[in-house]
């Protein structure tokens, strides 16, 4: 199991309110899809070499 990058509660919340439910399976999923999402991210960033911050415009 890989570390949750996620808030659980918020997104369990999100996902009731369409009258489904989510599994930890789900979770452990879209962490992982964050932490994809930052790698690239932050992988875009050092590789132009213009910033140290990441910006919303750094999001693919």
């Amino acid at each position: 199991m890989s570390d949750i990058m996620v808030v659980a509660s918020k997104v369990k919340k999100v996902v009731k309110e369409t009258g489904l439910r989510s599994s930890s399976g789900y979770l452990e999923a879209l962490s992982k899809k964050v932490g994809e999402l930052i790698k690239a991210s932050t992988d875009k960033v050092k590789q132009e070499g213009k910033k140290k911050t990441l910006g919303a415009e750094d999001l693919l």
